[in-house]
């Protein structure tokens, strides 16, 4: 797992194109007060709008001089373009997507979880980046096989590399039957799920993207590989975790996974 090089921010291992920057906040480093403590990025969270408002500004500045896009994530599979021009950012700010790509300087992807996963790619040739929102739903229903789409789409043929994020983990991950069955019966798909119980499973997710990236054609993969360290509930003095906070806290914060131009 990267380092911690500053409180809240976690550098990405993985070798971009040159040009290309990528980040991932943690719960440190912020002026939240608990239990959003402290860096929460979530403005939909009961956290107080002023200390959000300070904490997009501190991001803000790690991503300058690009500008981060916040989307309305919907676990669905809509991949949004971003522009770099004040009046698109202005009008992509709390779009119902759950991907955004750019090709442009001056706007930084921006994805927040809190147990979902974010996954972060980049085009050889350093002419488009990408995020995407991989909770389970999104990822059954195509978002990262959209994401990797849209990224030929804007820069044509090329090799697509990825970076995953912190995430729940699979010790921690227990679902029902349907979201094994919404899977689908591929043999390496189904050894992603552990029985845990009559109609249980634990599920591991960083595998299950994997996976699906590799089908899509993204041989590059790096970052969450389904240790301990990466889990967002086990970690809890590092990362937010809705599953660990909600029912007993009311609600969680949550951290960005970013990529631009720099």
């Amino acid at each position: 797992m990267a380092g911690l090089p500053m409180p809240g921010l976690l550098t990405p291992d993985w070798p971009l194109p040159a040009g290309v920057r990528a980040l991932c906040t943690t719960r440190a480093g912020g002026v939240s007060a608990p239990p959003f403590d402290s860096f929460n990025l979530g403005d939909h969270v009961r956290d107080d709008p002023a200390q959000v408002a300070a904490n997009r500004r501190r991001l803000a500045g790690l991503t300058a001089p690009a500008e981060p896009v916040f989307l309305q994530q919907v676990h669905g599979t809509r991949v949004l373009r971003l522009q770099a021009d004040a009046a698109h950012i202005a009008a992509s700010q709390g779009a119902e997507a759950d991907a955004c790509l750019t090709t442009e300087p001056g706007v930084a992807c921006t994805i927040m979880v809190a147990d979902c996963l974010p996954v972060l790619l980049a085009h050889a040739s350093g002419r488009a980046v990408a995020a995407a929102h991989a909770g389970w739903r999104g990822l059954a229903g195509g978002v990262l096989e959209a994401t990797v789409q849209a990224l030929h789409q804007a820069a044509g043929p090329g090799a697509i590399s990825a970076w995953l994020g912190p995430c729940i983990g699979p010790a921690a991950f227990e679902v029902g039957d349907e979201v094994r069955e919404a899977f689908g019966p591929d043999e390496a798909v189904r050894a992603c799920f552990q029985p845990h119980g009559p109609g249980k499973w634990l599920a591991d997710l960083p595998a299950l993207a994997r996976i699906r990236l590799q089908q899509a054609g993204v041989a590059g993969l790096h970052g969450n590989d389904g240790t301990p360290g990466w889990c967002t509930v086990t970690q809890a003095s590092v990362f937010f975790s809705h599953r660990r906070d909600a029912a007993r806290l009311g609600s969680t914060g949550r951290m960005a996974a970013c990529i631009w131009f720099g």
